[in-house]
């Protein structure tokens, strides 16, 4: 762990108060949007409408990278924290797109 950030809530503590309501609540949704659609997309029990949500998931992810840009580019976090969020992002996208994969093939067969 890198300083005090084991998880995105606690990113958004060290923001400015001034953006704590805006860019926390966006980094609080968008990463509990990637999760919520993995599972509701699960929950379908159809591989084609599992697959819409898996993307859409990934949207929600790269929302969480743009926004741990915005940080980064306003000084809110050090590279060190935006590698660190930045790593763990990219391997969510990474393991997300091989279910991706995975169901595409179920498609096909």
């Amino acid at each position: 762990m890198i300083g005090t950030i084991n998880s995105f809530t606690d990113l958004t503590k060290t923001l400015p108060d001034h953006k704590k309501y805006e860019l926390s609540s966006n980094l609080i949704r968008a990463a509990r949007s990637s999760t919520r659609n993995i599972a509701e997309g699960f929950g379908r029990h159809h591989h084609r409408e599992n697959l819409q949500f898996c993307r859409i998931s990934r949207g929600s992810l790269t929302e969480l990278k743009d926004d741990f840009i915005t940080c980064l580019d306003e000084q809110y976090i050090n590279e060190e924290k935006f590698q660190y969020v930045n790593q763990i992002t990219e391997e969510a996208i990474r393991i997300l797109n091989g279910y991706i994969r995975y169901l595409k093939t179920k498609l096909d067969s």
